[in-house]
């Protein structure tokens, strides 16, 4: 039988968990309507590290000193001890696929480009 997990609403956000394996990597779909998340403005801290992806629409990410714009198609990776907040600026809702390592497991990319 499949176990589909409950998504999570959170601050007006919508996380859908993708994996199940406690402990180690974890992967999320989070879905943020337009001004979303609601609530506490601030910027976070916690152990990990974490890379996501933008499906669609726009994702602000506050990094640090660093408020930077992400559009579909970009990444980003950062240690979550930085300080961050993630937020949609609209006008469209924002899709974004997360990985996270909470003991700050680092993603590793083995393909290499083909040389010619």
């Amino acid at each position: 039988p499949r176990v589909q997990a409950r998504p999570i609403v959170r601050h007006g956000m919508t996380i859908l968990p993708l994996t199940r394996r406690p402990g180690g990597p974890q992967a999320f779909k989070q879905i943020l309507p337009p001004g979303t998340p609601t609530g506490d403005p601030g910027q976070q801290t916690h152990e990990g590290y974490e890379w996501l992806y933008v499906l669609s629409g726009r994702l602000r990410l506050l990094l640090g000193d660093h408020d930077l714009i992400l559009t579909p198609g970009e990444v980003a990776e950062f240690d979550t001890r930085v300080p961050h907040r993630l937020l949609n600026p609209g006008p469209d809702t924002a899709e974004v696929i997360n990985l996270f390592g909470p003991q700050g497991e680092r993603l590793h990319v083995r393909a290499r480009p083909h040389a010619r």
